[in-house]
């Protein structure tokens, strides 16, 4: 058994080049020589997104609180809550983030494929993020 206490592990900026606003990221779980997945507690600012991205293994996120917008390439941007959980299918073209008034925060889930756990694209434009 291993516990990791929280206390432990800091909380970092979201880089620029992978999200635009204020975003936070407090490590859950890292992958382990024996697993493929790992954890992250993601907070968004109002306003503030990913880029567009995909995974090789797909990602699933559990709401936890706030108003949260997602969007898969070709389809429409969607509203979350708290409690909802969102599965991204591996190599789906997506972004997320908060409502442009609200703060959202989610629990990351992805695993690791080929050593490679996402691919990161182009930035999600201000008129793609204000078409909801």
């Amino acid at each position: 058994m291993e516990i990791t206490k929280n206390k432990s592990l800091n909380s970092v900026q979201g880089p620029e080049e992978w999200f635009t606003g204020s975003v936070r990221i407090d490590p859950l779980f890292q992958k382990k020589e024996v697993t493929k997945a790992a954890g992250v507690v993601v907070t968004f600012e109002p306003g503030a997104r990913t880029a567009w991205h995909t995974h090789p293994a797909g990602q699933t996120l559990i709401i936890q609180s706030g108003l949260g917008w997602v969007q898969r390439e070709g389809g429409p941007i969607e509203e979350v809550g708290p409690g909802d959980v969102v599965w991204f299918e591996p190599g789906e073209k997506h972004w997320h983030g908060a409502s442009a008034d609200k703060a959202m925060s989610h629990i990351a889930v992805q695993e690791e494929k080929d050593g490679k756990a996402v691919d990161w694209e182009e930035k999600v434009s201000d008129e793609q993020y204000s078409a909801s």
